[in-house]
């Protein structure tokens, strides 16, 4: 009964005061696919624009410091990303679109900061970046940013089916002392206004994205973080299992939207 009265209270709450707002049905061309929109859609048209321009586009920054560590020799074994990879153009084309995938000689699902860690430490020899750092956030958006216009095409078939299915469960079991799911906003009231934000579908093909609200990027498991503490609940730790499979399942749910890294959001 009050987990009843807590949805109902929540509902309210998105619905009324500032209000609902009815969107027109516009032609958003790539950044809608079927019923899936990106987070685009329901950005404001100043937002838009800035994304849509490299020069006013505030995370081009960390994307030109991504590749500058590209190319940077780093760690004992004296080689850099493009020693073993060249032309990033070239061989991360597929990256952004594809990612958090299974890996088998490691057993688990493993999204692009993993695998940059992995090369850092088995294959350079230098330390491990943290989630969310600037190397991190510069070299994952320089390699995402590869990927800019290809449609989500994540695998969720084989060995990534069980982390598929905990993805999916986490994202429709509701948390926290507001007794709410992801879905409830992301599925039951995109569109609608929540204070002064319009919620949107909580797509994830943009990440990591600039906030307008952070003055920086941040990476997807960051947001989901911020989520889960505004639904008081305990956050899991970036990069955790947990997070791994919630970032499958968001990752397919926009499938065939294309890849924005770096995405600009309020």
């Amino acid at each position: 009964m009050k987990g009843e009265i807590t949805a109902l209270a929540t509902i309210v709450a998105l619905t009324t005061g500032a209000g609902a707002i009815a969107f027109a049905a516009d032609d958003w061309g790539k950044f809608q696919v079927e019923d899936r929109r990106s987070g685009y859609t329901y950005a404001t048209a100043e937002t838009q624009a800035m994304q849509d321009d490299e020069f006013a586009n505030p995370a081009m920054l960390w994307v030109e410091h991504g590749e500058e560590a590209w190319n940077k020799v780093d760690g004992e074994a004296g080689k850099s990303c493009n020693s073993c990879h060249g032309n990033a153009a070239e061989t991360m084309k597929t990256v952004g679109s594809t990612y958090p995938v299974f890996a088998k000689d490691i057993g688990k699902l493993e999204n692009v900061e993993d695998r940059i860690n992995r090369c850092r430490t088995d294959n350079m020899k230098a330390k491990a970046w943290k989630y969310d750092s600037q190397n991190m956030l510069g070299m994952v958006s320089y390699v995402k940013r590869q990927s800019l216009g290809q449609p989500m095409s994540v695998k969720i078939d084989g060995e990534a089916a069980p982390w598929f299915e905990k993805g999916k469960a986490f994202y429709t079991q509701r948390r926290g002392q507001l007794d709410m799911a992801c879905s409830h906003c992301h599925v039951d009231n995109a569109g609608n206004m929540i204070r002064a934000n319009t919620l949107s579908q909580g797509q994830g093909n943009g990440f990591p994205t600039y906030r307008l609200k952070w003055q920086k990027p941040g990476s997807l498991h960051r947001r989901f973080r911020g989520c889960n503490k505004q639904v008081r609940a305990r956050p899991f730790k970036t990069g955790s299992d947990e997070y791994l499979a919630l970032e499958l399942y968001v990752m397919w749910r926009g499938r065939g939207l294309p890849v924005e890294t770096p995405a600009v959001r309020n």
